[in-house]
């Protein structure tokens, strides 16, 4: 199916009348599809899905389809506009499930551009793959590439003013949504589960750049945070920086724990020092990556936003690449895309930006809590109490909720002194939707004033289980499901958004108990590992409202939804029965043992805060087996617990869950018998057949079992009609699936994988999020004390009316329940105990129902204890001190038989009579065939008196009162073996005695030494005597009169005893009363006994009784089996195989407790194996089971092996644990008992991870009538007691040789301090060995002397019983002694089989190995006469542009990097991208023998593998041998190899580059270099290192000498440079160059493409192409090669071969050598040789073995100096940069901001103008500054001049500088070629002022324009069909530029630029130079001085100037004026002056 979106046009040219009306058609393959036609627009937008079906066929890569855009004609032909056509080859490919073609150009009839773009997505499946949810190799990230583009943000991210689009619009429903992957819940396949253990992580964030960041004049930076660590990228500056940085975080912790933590990348401005410089941050989960393919996401843009401002939208976008590398993982390889500078940031969101704009609100409502434990002290209570107010102890509790969820934490308010608190409270969550977190964590806490808040209990809710893209569902259908509306919340489109509730979730951790010390477990209640209890439940409800704008976090709920949760809190009665069948594997006796069964609260003995129940069994003591393990001796009487509770009915939810999982495990069962009968290795017919059967019984069960209908529900929610509609799609899905695979019934192994991903599937489904019935614990108690606990999910006992498919799997059915310890750190090595025990669990009014699944009869007891106390040698009831005469059995309640009344619904059966308890009485020699009777005798002193009796004369091992030696009766059935003695294998003197010091009050010493000393005042001894057991059958009258029921005890409350000793002074004996139901109800009525026996107990009393113990009314309730069954077990135990090695020597002393139900035998112990073979039959006659055989067949307990080593010394340590269940055989049933049982493979497992295997059956006979002579044959004997596995059962064995090549020993380690000298091999399989002659001298020579040994066995014909090779290395030393030195399984046998007759090449490997020998004599090197003469004339003309770098980035196809190397018709190297032993037809390199590592010592702890201690390199062929003896044998396989003593070798290593190493600074980064050690040889490239880099290019070659194979390991290790420290090590790899040498496939020298004599390609092997030939011939044993003289024939091997068949169409160049050799060449590189390549190894460091630490591309050359002279070395030695420079010449601005108002009003800027390149801002240039310019135009002619250093194979610039001034090394960056020029405005007294930028790409150039008035923010966006290209291509450029500035978010406008732009190369520079400024030389061009108005100066500096053009200008009139004013006013003034003397001289007239 393709299916093409058309999306949108823009840019439609008009019409001369109106507007077109346009319409799309869609043409493939000749179908045609049109579009609906829009009227009257340019910019259509039609959103429409066309799809074409390929009718099964696949797209070939030359598909294409055609779109043409036409104008639509209600009448006439349709007006063509523009067309455009579309490849899909990447479609074909594979590569993508869909392609996002963005603005794609129409053109033309004559292929012009018309100027408009369409916008389409092109998604497809290919029909190859039926089966949806298969992303194995999908690139998910890819599939969900552009579908929505179009969306908000496509448009208008530069829309056509240049402004950033603001916050788009949501998305209409009826466009395209592709939903977000992210809640695929049922379709990605998982990975591997990982273990559950603490391991190695390491998550690799690489931030690579920053697009469109907000603000103006940025310095943005990038905080990563991950897991608590924090690192920072240096600052950059722009608004679209580049950082390409690496942070590595390596973390080791649980998976589980790892992928909830979360990866936060903020970007802010660190520029501003303000709270608000975070411009934008992600966040995303570490599970979240770990999910996607190859673990990691790659190259992607995420959409920054701010987490404060919801509404704001889009913050910019960063594009990283995140890998995590879990342990054993090869991190994906980062490839960068040629054409990423214009990559498209929409379709390459890492969620499609449509999808990301949606702001979610997650509203939680969290109605009420209850159940919830004390966590406070209840101090104050009691005092209240004393004080005779009330006591509250019940609310000992302040509890809050805390929810967390993607790092913002809310609570709710505490509400104090409740442990039923109502917060009624909603906490609002606004998350980015789809969300990257998965879960909310819900943490109740419980509030202290004064300490830390203590954690009651954590839950999660799982976001991914709640809520569905919907993609699932159109699985079915469609492949991607595109048009799926994202955020719809109607079910009918498949999705849904995160919905749950009201519901109850349930909290689990530490057990409730209050007490004040630090609680061991309290991890548990912070969510941590299993909580083994139940703390309480919280009702919460979720919702999301999709672009909701919250105002308060956290708010008060409105009274109607409080109101409407209501009807989901409705309670329903629920009961509980559990029948306890067995006990036993106990490891222990000790404390008497009873068992808790709780349900919730109810039924917790220990918590105070509940009612009464009989939820615990009765105290009994264990019992020994007689073997190994103890067990409850319940017989035919089984206790019985019942405990009814109240909760909602979920009956609707649980059916569901059951009715999927039945389907999962009959699917499961099925899928397992299919398996079996696959690795049985069974005709293809009969698997066929049984997969069939599979698939039919699998549409059956999904056509039959219907899940339950919801409409008749009260309380169903929203989440669960979704959860319906999606579980029913799935399964109609899977039938659909399953039907077309019963269609094509193809391989069956495919099938399985499809097979196990529908079962993983059905399993999902099955998952209930709505799960509010807690589960049931059980707990162990011994004594008070809680032991062990087990979890019973509720589901799985759960009695449903439905359908019996919906009743729980083990409801009414007894399950084998293994308990464990609370947070074990052993995980389970040894079990607390084995449970078979009988659950049912129903609603109250479904109680009759339990008759049917009953067993036995339940009776019921009443029952009470009599008392006695002795007094003077007389029993009676005065000594009874604080006990009363009639108690129940802890002495303390009164109770009086006439107050008991039977509940209700049961009546009394007889009267009252005595009934002395079994179960507590065990004596301690039960269960035991042989006992020793132990007592202490005691003697006292004074200080240096005399020895006498003491007042205790005989006492047990705690000195209490015991009986004397004398006293002791024999048993009945036993009888002493011996008298009494004293013990003197303990410390004591040679008297038995130990001697001690008494200190009062003490009675006896506290420790005991065995000599005497003065001050000794106490002695004992140890009296013992053993009796053994001779009969079972104890006398009748024994069993029936003990005593009168009577049990004795020395003191009240000690442990009782039935025999009366003489130290007894206190008894008791036991009352019972048995009731039975009185309306014939059957087994139900036990339900009816709730509530307890009413004692009718005083008034007065009643107070204080509630809180008393209630085993006074607690009836004991049991199970009554009257019949038992004898049966007859018998276990066969064949063999094991991988077991752990436990002892030093690396072997263990394996044997196994095999234990079934209360009995349990051991087998024999083998001695130093991990693969014992035992062949034994144990064989258990009587075993008693009670219950019906039918179900026992149906559901057998199983047989549990447990595996020991057995040491000499010390205690036995555990190997692990298997289960095996027993073939029931009941005769009635099938009279033919011969059906033999199947050995079969049983998984060992310890500490939950796998330690090996054993071969074992066992089958379950009964017994009819209690005789043998049903019963199998004995198996043959092979001692007295040891029997061995029959005939029929072990496997058919065949006798088979192994022929073994012993090869030789390498790397072997010292043993015990000594080296290892002279070793020889042993190898053994199925019981027999061979071993090696001794290597005389290890050092010297380390091969074996003869190579072949021949070992004949008897080995079984199925290949799954055969049983390991195991090789060990003996080393002979001095005295005799031979010790193991190492040793090695092989366990698959398969892979040596092979067929003796068929030829093999094993003598070409002899022939190999006499060559060599043989080259040791003379050598002759004839040299090719005129090869000298003839390489340095070509060595002159050969182009600098090329070098072997070339050669190396046109191999992998990198073809900027290669210039014209191609062209010249020059050879490629093959680059593998992993070792070259990797490389699939190189096998390894293993052909000429195998290397095995060798082992020694234990495996310590699990996580490491054991030491290798060696390697054996050998190999071995398997095939079976003829059983007449008279018949030829075959003939051997192996051919005797010559000795071959040490080679000398050249050897040549090149190291090309580094790839992603680990950083070992703090910085990030690392500062690598090489270092070779090879033997004894080390090579440091110490002064080489590469300075701050983490892929550093080495381009080093190393040669060394040495001797294979003594020396035959070489180490390249890379280290990390540091001055100060320590170099650390980043990692190494280690190359077999023994291996290299002998490998038949020359991997010494690879063969290059063609044989050149001269030039960089130069012949460097040591033989010419036409001698290796020769060699081959002779190694093959075939004539040698004949060539023509001419060279253009060959014949070889029989076949003729011509050059020019070779070299058809290749371009014949200078440098190739002759003819002939070149021919012999070709048909070399046919013969599968190793080629010319270069490899890439992964380095691994001994920190974290299983991280790769980086890896390096390299190659090694091995030379044999017995073969001459190797050719010339390959010069590897990395490129330079080049330097080049940027003039940029500064001409004019105009239409700058006019950002000043001068004194006179007018508005000015001062311009100048800054430039600097990215990455080099120490290098900013100013213009001078253009001061008052009054229209916003500047003149300048003003020339920067940038130099730069400039890779043009990688397009990036490179620059080196300090980071910091204390830095010792320049670190070297790289980034893009970019100019950013800037205006600003001058001010002198304050800061300048910024008018606005431009950011220039110099390879992706925008195009100026031509004048002014052209110039506009248009051109930033690309919308202008202008063509931008490379500034290097054009060399100049010169045109107007605008410079935008961001105000309120958008861009305007701030002043444009005319500039010259040009790039120079050095030499150029040198030729036409040119100054900075007008500096000298100005010239190339010459810069006048700026040509600008008068009025342009400063005026601070030039006053004239500012009076002449500033104020003179402006006021010369009101300077006339003033002047003019000044002059009247003086005239006047002199006048006025003047005047009065003028006049009185006037009048006076003196001079007259």
């Amino acid at each position: 199916m393709l299916r093409v979106i058309v999306e949108s046009a823009s840019g439609i040219p008009k019409k001369k009348i109106g507007n077109p009306d346009p319409i799309a058609t869609v043409l493939f393959r000749g179908e045609k599809k049109k579009t609906k036609a829009i009227n009257n627009e340019l910019n259509p937008v039609w959103n429409e899905v066309l799809e074409f079906d390929l009718k099964g066929s696949l797209l070939d890569a030359s598909a294409y389809i055609d779109v043409v855009v036409k104008d639509y004609e209600t009448i006439g032909k349709h007006k063509f506009i523009g067309s455009a056509k579309i490849s899909l080859r990447d479609l074909a490919s594979g590569q993508v499930k869909s392609l996002p073609s963005k603005n794609v150009p129409l053109v033309n009839e004559k292929q012009q551009n018309v100027g408009a773009t369409i916008n389409l997505s092109i998604g497809y499946e290919s029909p190859a793959t039926p089966n949806l949810n298969d992303h194995t190799n999908v690139d998910i990230s890819q599939m969900e590439t552009g579908d929505n583009e179009e969306e908000d943000e496509a448009d208008n991210i530069m829309d056509g003013t240049g402004q950033v689009g603001s916050s788009g619009m949501p998305p209409s429903p009826n466009k395209p949504g592709k939903p977000s992957h992210k809640l695929h819940r049922f379709s990605r396949k998982r990975h591997k589960a990982l273990a559950n253990k603490p391991q190695d992580f390491q998550i690799r964030v690489r931030v690579i750049e920053g697009r469109q960041l907000p603000g103006n004049n940025i310095k943005p930076v990038v905080k990563v945070n991950v897991c608590g660590q924090t690192h920072r990228t240096r600052i950059r500056r722009g608004n679209n920086p580049f950082f390409d940085e690496m942070f590595f975080y390596n973390v080791n912790m649980l998976p589980s724990e790892l992928f909830d933590e979360s990866i936060s990348l903020r970007v802010y401005d660190s520029f501003s020092l303000r709270a608000d410089s975070l411009m934008g941050e992600f966040k995303l989960d570490v599970g979240y990556i770990y999910n996607e393919p190859g673990h990691s996401i790659m190259r992607k843009w995420l959409l920054l936003s701010d987490p404060e401002e919801a509404s704001t939208g889009a913050r910019g976008y960063l594009k990283v690449s995140i890998i995590i590398v879990g342990t054993g993982d090869e991190p994906p390889s980062e490839r960068r895309e040629l054409n990423e500078e214009q990559d498209d940031i929409e379709s390459n969101l890492l969620v499609a930006a449509g999808v990301t704009m949606r702001w979610a609100t997650l509203s939680l409502k969290v109605f009420r809590a209850e159940d919830l434990p004390q966590m406070d002290d209840a101090f104050i209570q009691t005092v209240k109490q004393v004080f005779g107010r009330d006591g509250d102890k019940k609310n000992l509790v302040d509890p809050y909720l805390e929810v967390s969820f993607a790092g913002k934490k809310f609570c709710t308010k505490i509400i104090e002194k409740n442990a039923n608190p109502e917060w009624n409270q909603v906490i609002s969550l606004q998350v980015k939707f789809p969300s990257m977190c998965e879960r909310i964590k819900l943490s109740m806490y419980d509030w202290d004033r004064l300490s830390k808040d203590d954690a009651i209990g954590t839950t999660f809710l799982n976001l991914s289980k709640m809520s569905c893209s919907g993609g699932e569902i159109e699985d079915a259908r469609t492949e991607t499901s595109n048009t799926v509306s994202e955020l719809s919340p109607s079910p009918s489109e498949g999705g849904f958004l995160p919905a749950f509730g009201p519901c109850y979730v349930n909290l689990y951790g530490s057990p409730r108990e209050f007490t004040g010390l630090p609680d061991p477990y309290e991890e548990l209640n912070f969510g941590n590992g299993e909580g083994v209890a139940y703390r309480g439940r919280v009702l919460v409800e979720l919702s999301t409202q999709v672009d909701g704008k919250v105002d308060k976090n956290v708010d008060d709920i409105c009274s109607d939804d409080i109101l409407v949760a209501q009807k989901y809190q409705r309670r329903r009665k629920y009961s509980l029965c559990a029948v306890f069948h067995s006990a036993c594997m106990l490891q222990e006796p000790g404390e008497p043992i009873q068992f808790e069964v709780s349900m919730g609260n109810y039924g917790n003995k220990l918590d105070s805060t509940c009612k009464p129940l009989a939820s615990t069994t009765q105290y009994s003591f264990a019992v020994f087996d007689g073997n190994h393990y103890y067990y409850l001796p319940w017989a035919d009487t089984k206790p019985v617990v019942i405990l009814t509770s109240y909760w909602e009915d979920i009956s609707h939810r649980l059916d569901a869950v059951n009715v999927l999982l039945f389907i999962a495990d009959q699917l499961e069962s099925h899928l397992t018998s299919l398996k079996k009968e696959i690795q049985a290795k069974v005709s293809e017919a009969r698997s066929t057949e049984v997969l069939l059967k599979l698939i039919s019984h699998l549409i059956e069960d999904i056509n039959n079992f219907q899940l339950p209908a919801l409409e008749v529900q009260q309380n169903i929610t929203a989440l669960d009609l979704q959860i319906k509609s999606l579980r029913e799609a799935a399964l109609v899905n899977i039938r659909e699936a399953a039907c077309q695979m019963r269609e094509e019934t193809l391989d069956v192994k495919s099938a399985i994988g499809d097979i196990e991903e529908w079962l993983d599937r059905i399993k999902l489904l099955a998952d209930e999020a709505q799960n509010s019935m807690p589960d049931v614990v059980i707990w162990m108690l011994r004594g008070e004390k809680r032991v062990a606990y087990a979890r019973v999910p509720v589901h799985q006992i759960l009695y449903s009316n439905y359908s019996e498919q919906a009743c729980g799997k083990h409801c009414g059915k007894t399950q084998t329940i293994f308990m464990q310890y609370p947070m074990d750190k052993n995980k389970g090595v040894k079990i607390p105990v084995q449970l078979r025990i009988n659950m049912w669990l129903g609603l109250s009014a479904n109680e009759k129902k339990f008759n049917s699944f009953s067993e036995g009869n339940f009776s019921v007891y009443a029952e009470m204890y009599e008392n006695q106390a002795q007094v003077f040698g007389k029993w009676g009831t005065t000594g009874l001190v604080g006990r009363h005469k009639f108690s129940d059995v802890t002495g303390k309640v009164k109770l009086k038989q006439e107050r008991f009344l039977p509940p209700k619904g049961w009546d009394w059966e007889d009267d009252w009579f005595v009934d002395p308890e079994r179960c507590l009485l065990t004596e301690a020699d039960a269960g035991h065939t042989e006992f020793t009777d132990e007592v202490f005798q005691n003697e006292t002193r004074f200080p240096g008196g005399e020895w006498k009796p003491a007042a205790e004369p005989y006492t047990d091992v705690n000195g209490e009162k015991a009986q004397s030696p004398e006293e002791f009766e024999c048993p009945p059935g036993w009888s002493w073996e011996d008298v009494w003695s004293f013990d003197s294998d303990r410390a004591v003197d040679e008297k038995g005695w130990e001697y001690g010091v008494t200190i009062p009050p003490d009675d006896k010493p506290k420790s005991w030494v065995a000599a005497e000393k003065m001050y000794h005042n106490h002695r004992r001894k140890r009296l013992k005597r053993k009796r053994r057991k001779i009969s079972d059958k104890v006398t009748a009258t024994e069993k029936r009169e003990p005593g009168e029921g009577w049990e004795y005890s020395s003191l009240i409350g000690w442990k009782f005893h039935r025999k009366e000793r003489s130290s007894d002074t206190f008894r008791r004996r036991r009352w019972r009363r048995k009731m039975v139901p009185s309306d014939c109800i059957g087994a139900s009525a036990i339900f009816k006994l709730e509530g307890a026996l009413g004692v009718d107990v005083d008034e007065k009393a009643s107070k204080t009784d509630a809180a008393k113990p209630f085993g006074a009314n607690t009836p004991t309730v049991s199970c009554h089996f009257t019949r038992s069954y004898l049966y007859h077990l018998r276990v066969y135990v064949y063999q094991g195989r991988n077991l752990c090695a436990m002892d030093k020597d690396s072997f263990s002393d394996p044997y196994a407790h095999v234990s079934f139900l209360h009995v349990s035998k051991t087998t024999e112990v083998i001695r130093t194996t991990l693969n014992p073979t035992w062949d034994q039959t144990l064989i258990f006659e009587d075993v008693e089971i009670f219950g019906d055989p039918q179900t026992i067949a149906r559901n057998p307990p199983d047989v549990v092996f447990e595996l020991y080593d057995s040491d000499q010394v010390g205690k036995d340590e555990p190997m692990g644990r298997c289960m095996c269940p027993p073939v029931v055989k009941l005769p009635s049933k099938s009279p033919s008992l011969s059906v033999s049982s199947k050995l079969q493979w049983f998984p060992v497992t310890k500490k939950g991870r796998s330690a090996g295997e054993v071969l074992v059956a066992a089958e379950l006979i009964l017994k009819e009538k209690g005789d043998d002579k049903d019963l199998p044959l004995v198996p043959p004997r092979r001692g007295e007691k040891l029997y061995m596995v029959p005939q029929g059962i072990r496997p058919v064995v065949q006798l088979t040789a192994i022929e073994i090549l012993t090869w030789g020993l390498r790397n072997m380690k010292t043993f015990q301090l000594a080296t290892v000298s002279s070793p020889s091999l042993i190898v053994e399989c199925g019981g027999e060995m061979v071993q090696t002659a001794v290597i005389k001298n290890f050092r010297k020579h380390p091969n074996f002397p003869g190579s072949v040994l021949l070992l004949k066995v008897l080995l079984p014909k199925e290949e799954m019983y055969a049983p390991p090779i195991v090789v060990k290395v003996v080393d002979h030393r001095p005295f005799g002694r031979k010790p193991v030195v190492g040793q090695c399984t092989i366990d698959c046998l398969e892979q040596f089989r092979c067929d003796p007759y068929r030829p093999n090449s094993d003598v070409c490997m002899s022939a190999r190995v006499a060559m060599i020998t043989a080259a040791q004599g003379d050598v002759v090197i004839d040299i090719e006469e005129g090869f000298i003469l003839k390489t340095q004339l070509q060595e002159a003309k050969e182009d600098e542009a090329i070098d072997w770098w070339s050669k190396f980035y046109a191999s992998i196809g990198n073809h900027e990097k290669c210039g014209p190397y191609l062209k010249l018709g020059y050879d490629t190297l093959q680059v593998y991208d992993t070792e070259l032993e990797e490389v699939q037809e190189f096998q390894g390199l293993t052909d000429f023998c195998s290397t095995f590592k060798l082992y020694r010592g234990k495996t310590e702890d699990e996580e490491e593998d054991p030491s290798v201690v060696g390697e054996f390199k050998g190999s071995f062929r398997i095939y079976p041998l003829p059983d007449d003896p008279g018949e030829r044998t075959p003939p051997l396989q192996f051919r005797e190899r010559p000795e071959l003593g040490p080679q000398e070798c050249l050897v040549r290593i090149y190291v090309v580059r580094g790839i992603d190493l680990q950083p070992k600074d703090t910085n990030g980064l690392c500062d690598p270099y090489i270092k070779i050690t090879l033997g004894r040889k080390t090579l440091d490239d110490r002064d080489n290192y590469k300075p701050n880099t983490l892929n550093p290019e080495f381009g080093r070659m190393f040669e060394l000498s040495c001797f294979l194979p003594l020396e035959k390991d070489l180490k390249i290790a890379v280290f990390d440079f540091d001055l100060l420290s320590r170099d650390e090590k980043v990692g190494e790899t280690i190359i077999d160059l023994e291996n290299r040498f002998l490998s038949c496939f020359r991997s010494c020298c690879g063969l290059p493409e063609t044989y050149c004599v001269s030039g960089i390609n130069q012949w460097r092997d040591q033989l010419r192409p036409s001698q290796i030939l020769q060699n081959l011939a002779k190694e093959k044993g075939v004539p040698p090669p004949y060539i023509e003289e001419n060279g253009s024939t060959l014949s070889f091997a029989g076949k003729q071969y011509k050059l020019q068949d070779f070299e058809a169409n290749t371009v014949i160049h200078q440098h190739l050598g002759p003819s002939r050799e070149r021919l012999a060449l070709h048909v070399l590189r046919n013969q599968g040789f190793v080629p010319e390549h270069v490899e890439t190894r992964t380095l691994h460091s001994s920190h974290q073995p299983n991280l790769p630490q980086g890896r390096i591309q390299m190659w090694v050359d091995i030379f044999p100096k017995s073969q001459g002279l190797p050719g010339p070395p390959c010069v590897i030695t990395p490129r330079k940069a080049k330097k080049y420079f940027l003039r940029a010449i500064v001409w004019n601005t105009t239409e700058v901001t006019l950002d000043e108002t001068s004194i006179t009003g007018e508005n000015m800027s001062d311009i100048y103008v800054k430039g600097w390149m990215p990455g080099m801002e120490e290098d900013k240039q100013k213009t001078d500054v253009h001061y008052r310019s009054l229209d916003g135009d500047g003149n300048f002619n003003w020339r920067f001049i940038f130099g730069f250093d400039y890779m043009p194979a990688e397009q990036l610039c490179v620059a080196s500088r300090k980071e910091h001034f204390w830095n010792l090394d320049k670190t070297e960056h790289r980034f893009p070629p970019k100019i950013i020029i800037q205006i600003w405005d001058n001010d002198k007294f304050s800061l300048d002022d910024y008018l606005g930028s431009v950011e220039l790409d110099l390879l992706n150039l925008m195009p100026p324009a031509k004048t002014p008035e052209k110039c506009s923010l248009k051109m930033l966006s690309r919308k202008m069909g202008s063509v931008w290209s490379s500034l290097f291509s054009q060399k100049s450029v010169r045109g107007w530029w605008p410079c935008a500035v961001e105000k309120d978010g958008k861009h305007e406008l701030g002043g444009k630029v005319e500039m010259t732009l040009e790039i120079v190369e050095e030499k150029e520079m040198e030729e036409r130079p040119a100054g900075k400024g007008r500096d000298e030389p100005n010239m190339n061009p010459k810069l006048e001085p700026p040509n600008r108005p008068d009025t342009s100066f400063f005026w601070f500096t030039n006053p004239c100037k500012t009076m002449k053009f500033i104020i003179w200008r402006r006021f010369k009139w009101v300077f006339l004026g003033v002047i003019l004013l000044l002059l009247v006013i003086l005239f006047l003034g002199i006048l006025f002056y003047s005047l009065p003397n003028y006049i009185s001289m006037k009048i006076v007239k003196p001079f007259s």
